[in-house]
């Protein structure tokens, strides 16, 4: 039977003087104070770890810690050592986790994983993601340690972008906010991801296209082109004419240099590494995409020609010329033709495609491979776009004289009888 050891008192505590050598004050259950020679006096506990061997716990010095704080540390020891837990390694454990905390705050964490991407990711992209976490997230909760971070500290933050009626950008904030705990979990900074079902309870967003018109709209779109060619300079009336009759991505016309140009046998081929599939950082499309440029398109190059053609840019940008033209000045021209929220540059191939199938009857193939969109078809896929090429050219001319047929008609009914 073991020896029956009575606890300390205060007063003892108090009363204990140093001595040549340092010296112990049972209390029971293990615990006792050490009195050193230099008069300092240390609370210890010890106990056999789950292995059997013989351990020391050190549980802070008097008086910081006072005689109730150390039975009720001791206490914790126990009931730990009664669960087959080393109290000594769940305290290292738990100062690992608080050392963690503190070095694995959200915003670390987040620029950690998004240097971890910058190899997948174009440049804007890597660049726009990391600028929606330092407006919208990292002010609310990035300094927050990421084990500590609850999935209502994201979605407050996510709401308050909602409420700014930013729905889109909300929608990817929440994504991207799980990415990166997925991220802390594989790396050992977290064990959970409080973001991960955050998109269900996000406001719905409004699912549409680009703002574009319907072939019915032709007509219309066309009177305001003409009507408003004199308030463009030469430049933008080209642009917004080639937009309609070779409807490639605004980036991929305003972005043009002169060199892929022949004028002389009136090709335009835009290399791969500028097409949109062509930038993907994984797995690009190597297919260079050939415009199909119809007549009316190479005579509106020509007279550009005589203007921009001693320079780098079809399209210069009018402030800057050694850079290409500014998307936003489509967009102006649109708005002051009276289209601003109802078209785009990008709804010109909308308009393009809606029309050559729906009017003039061709097949989806063959306008697809005009606007270089993915072949969701794994053989299809495997051919190149030059399969069509001569069916495409035969096309983008039909579909220029079909625009200079409805541009004659148009005009004609709208002059006054």
């Amino acid at each position: 039977m073991p020896k029956r050891v009575p606890p300390l008192t205060q007063l003892q505590i108090k009363n204990a003087k140093p001595r040549e050598k340092p010296y112990k004050l049972a209390d029971g259950g293990g615990l006792y104070l050490e009195v050193t020679p230099a008069g300092g006096k240390h609370w210890r506990m010890k106990y056999r770890q789950p292995n059997g061997k013989e351990n020391k716990l050190h549980l802070g010095a008097f008086p910081a810690v006072s005689l109730a704080d150390a039975r009720e540390k001791r206490d914790s020891a126990r009931q730990l050592l009664a669960a087959d837990v080393d109290p000594a390694r769940a305290r290292e454990e738990q100062a690992r986790q608080a050392r963690m905390a503190a070095a694995n705050t959200f915003e670390q964490v987040v620029r950690e994983w998004h240097h971890t991407m910058l190899g997948q990711w174009q440049p804007q992209t890597a660049h726009d993601i990391l600028h929606r976490f330092e407006l919208d997230i990292f002010p609310l909760i990035g300094k927050l340690s990421v084990i500590e971070v609850q999935a209502r500290d994201v979605l407050d933050a996510i709401r308050a972008v909602e409420r700014r009626g930013a729905l889109e950008i909300a929608s990817r904030l929440a994504a991207n906010c799980s990415r990166v705990f997925r991220y802390a979990i594989r790396c050992g900074h977290a064990d959970r991801n409080p973001a991960e079902h955050l998109r269900e309870v996000l406001a719905p967003r409004e699912k549409g296209h680009f703002a574009a018109i319907g072939p019915d709209g032709l007509p219309t779109l066309l009177r305001a082109l003409y009507a408003n060619e004199a308030c463009m300079g030469l430049p933008v009336r080209v642009a917004m004419r080639l937009m309609l009759l070779v409807f490639v991505r605004t980036s991929e016309l305003i972005e043009t240099p002169w060199a892929e140009i022949d004028l002389d046998n009136g090709e335009w081929v835009i290399p791969w590494r500028r097409m949109k599939r062509g930038k993907r950082r994984i797995n690009p499309d190597r297919t260079d995409h050939h415009v199909c440029l119809p007549r009316q398109g190479l005579v509106l190059l020509r007279e550009l020609h005589r203007l921009t053609g001693g320079g780098t840019w079809v399209f210069p940008n009018m402030r800057d010329p050694g850079r290409p033209m500014s998307n936003n000045t489509l967009l102006k021209a649109l708005e002051r033709m009276g289209y601003k929220g109802d078209m785009t540059g990008h709804g010109f191939r909308s308009l393009a495609m809606s029309t050559l199938k729906e009017r003039l009857g061709y097949r989806h193939e063959v306008v697809d491979r005009q606007l270089a969109h993915a072949q969701k078809d794994k053989l299809e896929s495997a051919y190149d776009r030059a399969n069509y090429l001569e069916e495409r050219r035969t096309m983008m001319q039909r579909w220029a004289d079909h625009i200079d047929e409805l541009a004659a008609a148009s005009l004609t009914q709208g002059r006054p009888g």
